[in-house]
């Protein structure tokens, strides 16, 4: 990259960041552009005090009382106007860079939000986490120091006037340290880019690398890998360690020089000024003046230095968070689906995998309204695919869905529990009294709920830890009878439970949801031979439908596979 694309590059970062809130950032300029005014108007102020008042002091023998507290309230009033500038200052710049942050968040969270289940899927948890956390912090930590360094341009452009007309040759001595440090600035962003970019890479791969040991923890340890996930950990944490730690020699390579430079500076100008002094070519006053204000500006020059230190991290984070805002919406399958009352058909339907392999091919058939259809196959004969095309989850690449779609409920085979009460986990954010909720976990058969501590409102933990496989089944089942939808989707969701109590939330569901189209793939013999329809998949393609007992008695591949079923479970 160009010196001049980078240079338009961070521009345009700026700019950006300063656009989410302009109002904040204009107050907090403002503050430090009153802060620059007082810090000039303190060395004039300064100027005249060691003119008019010490040195007078010293050639008179006698101290003008007048003057002398004129010079003290008017350099207070100075310090008064220059701390007001800063309390602005640091207040608004903090109010815009965690707005900033809070709308870079929002963002990020709404790009990933309106993406569809397939896009999800192919997403790394922990890239989406670090995208939307870390990367939006190291975005707008450049933020904070840009009000001063915007005032402190301020200062620089009216204190180089300042300091040229006080002493020509001093002056173009202390405007060089200007420019030497904005190439010092170019050099180190050159250096330094890559590193960010590369550190906050792979922190997003340890986000992901950490969040998947996170969530197979009981694979790890019952496979006894501990070591081999420490050791997979350890090696992304150390290529985290070098990129950051090569980007900080850097970084402090370049704040020891912001350092050096104008320290020599200072050096030089007391020197050649006493010269100067020497020859009458300018006042005590005007060597203090000019070495006070050059001092003054030695700090705000680092803190410009820092905020060009955090370019290269905040440039990486934006550039990451804008990406994934920047990703192109897909196609959302629910969309294909098309809403008719009544039950749900599908016309010659097929559905790949996104290697291109087909898992569904040429599925036609008819779920009655009402009515409960099992489908039953063997395994990886494209029973859950079909389920989920159904909830709108898979876009078959052919063929039609039809059927009032649009309001459906979906229980996985392993429900997903948040964390927090049973009430919150059941009613997902809508409105619902008791009373509907002790009815769904009636028909659900969750009344094991009202023997916890605390009832509807029991705390379950992150995925519903504490609670047996069963249990949870049961309580996203619940979940899903609240909404009473039109269509249910069943993914084995009875799985965990007994065969009692399998019976018995079915016959709940016949009674309570009695104009329902209930669809469930199930593997359970009681469930099958109890449905109204059952539809017998295989190699991904509908191999027969209709009643048990009809099925049983004419295919033999399906009376194989219930025999094996029942074999199981006896």
């Amino acid at each position: 990259m160009t010196t001049e694309s980078r240079f338009r590059k961070r521009v345009k970062l700026v700019t950006s960041l300063v656009s989410y809130r302009r109002a904040d950032f204009a107050v907090a300029v403002a503050g430090a552009s009153v802060f620059a005014f007082g810090t000039v108007a303190s060395s004039w102020v300064l100027r005249w005090i060691i003119d008019n008042v010490i040195i007078e002091r010293f050639e008179s023998g006698s101290i003008d009382a007048s003057a002398t507290a004129a010079g003290i309230a008017i350099f207070i009033l100075v310090a008064i106007v220059r701390a007001a500038g800063v309390i602005v200052r640091r207040t608004w710049a903090g109010k815009a860079q965690w707005g900033i942050a809070e709308d870079l968040s929002g963002e990020a969270i709404e790009a990933v939000v309106r993406q569809p289940v397939p896009w999800q899927r192919r997403q790394s948890t922990g890239d989406l986490m670090t995208r939307v956390g870390v990367d939006v912090e190291a975005a707008v930590q450049v933020v904070s120091p840009l009000p001063f360094s915007t005032g402190v341009v301020l200062m620089l452009v009216i204190a180089s006037g300042g300091l040229i007309a006080a002493d020509p040759l001093l002056g173009v001595l202390a405007t060089l340290v200007f420019p030497v440090i904005m190439s010092l600035n170019l050099v180190y962003q050159k250096r330094a880019d890559r590193w960010y970019d590369l550190a906050q890479a792979e922190l997003a791969t340890l986000s992901s690398a950490a969040h998947e040991s996170f969530e197979a923890v009981t694979v790890v340890k019952a496979f006894g890998a501990e070591a081999r996930e420490a050791s997979r950990l350890s090696d992304i944490a150390f290529r985290v360690r070098s990129a950051r730690v090569q980007a900080i020699k850097v970084r402090s390579l370049f704040e020891t020089l912001l350092d050096v430079v104008p320290s020599s500076a200072s050096v030089l100008i007391v020197l050649l000024g006493s010269y100067r002094v020497a020859d009458g070519a300018m006042t005590v006053g005007d060597l203090a003046s000019f070495i006070y204000i050059f001092t003054l500006l030695v700090f705000p020059l680092r803190i410009i230095g820092y905020a060009f230190s955090e370019m290269p991290r905040s440039q990486a984070g934006f550039d990451r968070v804008k990406q994934l805002v920047a990703e192109p919406v897909e196609s959302d399958p629910r969309r294909g689906l098309l809403i008719e009352s009544g039950g749900v058909t599908l016309r010659d339907v097929c559905i790949e995998q996104g290697d291109g392999r087909e898992v569904l091919t040429d599925i036609s058939c008819t779920f009655p309204a009402g009515a409960l259809t099992a489908i039953v196959g063997p395994t990886g004969s494209g029973k859950t695919s079909l389920l989920h095309a159904l909830a709108g989850l898979l876009a078959p690449t052919s063929g039609t869905i039809s059927g009032p779609l649009d309001d459906s409920a979906l229980v996985f085979q392993e429900p997903f529990l948040l964390s927090g009460s049973i009430r919150d986990n059941i009613a997902l954010g809508r409105v619902v009294s008791d009373g509907a909720l002790h009815n769904a976990l009636g028909v659900a058969q969750a009344d094991f709920v009202f023997d916890l501590p605390g009832g509807l409102d029991a705390v379950v933990g992150e995925r519903g830890v504490g609670l047996s496989g069963g249990q949870r089944q049961r309580i996203a089942l619940a979940r899903a009878i609240v909404a009473a939808p039109r269509v249910l989707l069943l993914d084995d969701t009875t799985s965990a439970l007994d065969p009692s109590t399998e019976a018995a939330v079915l016959e709940g569901l016949r009674r309570s949801l009695a104009d329902t189209t209930v669809i469930a793939v199930s593997s359970r013999p009681s469930l099958v031979s109890n449905a109204d329809v059952v539809v017998f998949i295989d190699g991904g393609r509908i191999v027969d439908s209709g009643r048990h007992e009809e099925i049983v008695g004419r295919t033999e591949s399906y009376s194989v596979l219930m025999s094996a079923y029942e074999s199981d479970r006896a």
